[in-house]
C-alpha cells in the first residue's frame, strides 16, 4: 500500500477533531466476550480495528497518524465503526481522528486498565471493559487468547496494525488465522521510553524498537 503523504500541520488542519462530538462515552461497562460479541452483531457494522503501541507510544506519532488517516479514507463512517484499545496513549491517538471524519468509535479492553484508572480517550462512544487478569495477548503458557484479546479478534472485520508489542502480535496471529483482513504497518516504539524501561528493569539498552508484532509480518 502506497504511503500518503500529507505534511503535518495541512493534516492537523485536515482532521482534527470535532471537539464537541467527543466525551464522555454514551456506554462503559463491563462485559463477556459474548455480550461483546451480541453488541456488534446487532450493531450490523463492519469493524475496523487498529492495534499497535500504548505505553510504548511511538517514535515517529506523527507518521502513524498519517498511516491511520489514509487507511480510515478507505471506509465509510456511516457503515463503520472504529475499534481500539478504548486508552489515550499510542494508538488511542488514532480515536480522534477518526470522530473528526464522522465515525463512531469503540474500545475493547481489560478491566486492567479502569483497575490501574488508565486515562481512556475523550473521543471514544462505548467502551467494554472484558473481565481480564492480564493486559491480553496470549494466556501464560498456551495458545489460546485472553478474554480481552478474544473480544477484540473476533468483532473484528478488519484489524490494521501499526507496530506493536506482543499482545498486538498475537491478536494479529489470531485475526489472520481466523480469515480476517489483517494489515500490518512497520513502526518504532519510542527510543526513549523503551531505554529508561530497560533501565527500570536492569535489562541491557535495547538496540531493537521495532516492537514483537514486526517479528511475524
Amino acid at each position: 500500500m502506497k504511503r500518503l503523504v500529507v505534511c503535518l500541520p495541512l493534516l492537523t488542519l485536515l482532521f482534527a477533531p470535532d471537539v464537541e462530538s467527543c466525551g464522555p462515552p454514551s456506554i462503559a461497562r463491563e462485559a463477556t466476550p459474548e455480550e461483546v460479541r451480541a453488541f456488534f452483531i446487532d450493531k450490523r457494522m463492519r469493524v475496523l480495528t487498529f492495534v499497535g503501541y500504548s505505553g510504548a507510544e511511538y517514535e515517529d506519532k506523527p507518521l502513524m497518524i498519517e498511516q491511520a488517516t489514509q487507511i480510515l479514507g478507505e471506509f465509510d463512517p456511516q457503515s463503520t465503526i472504529v475499534n481500539i484499545g478504548a486508552t489515550a496513549a499510542g494508538i488511542g491517538a488514532v480515536y480522534e481522528v477518526a470522530k473528526g471524519k464522522g465515525f463512531t468509535t469503540s474500545g475493547i479492553v481489560s478491566t486492567q486498565a479502569k483497575e490501574s484508572n488508565v486515562a481512556l480517550s475523550p473521543c471514544v462512544d462505548i467502551v467494554f471493559f472484558v473481565r481480564d487478569a492480564t493486559w491480553g495477548g496470549l494466556l501464560s503458557g498456551t495458545q489460546v487468547l485472553s478474554p480481552t484479546s478474544t473480544a477484540m479478534v473476533e468483532n473484528s472485520d478488519v484489524v490494521v496494525a501499526i507496530g506493536g508489542g506482543e499482545i498486538a502480535r498475537d491478536e494479529l496471529v489470531a485475526a489472520k488465522r481466523a480469515a480476517k483482513r489483517v494489515e500490518f504497518f512497520a513502526a518504532d516504539m519510542d527510543h526513549r521510553i523503551a531505554r529508561e524501561k530497560a533501565l527500570i528493569r536492569g535489562e541491557p539498552t535495547p538496540t531493537d524498537f521495532r516492537g514483537a508484532a514486526a517479528t511475524v509480518f
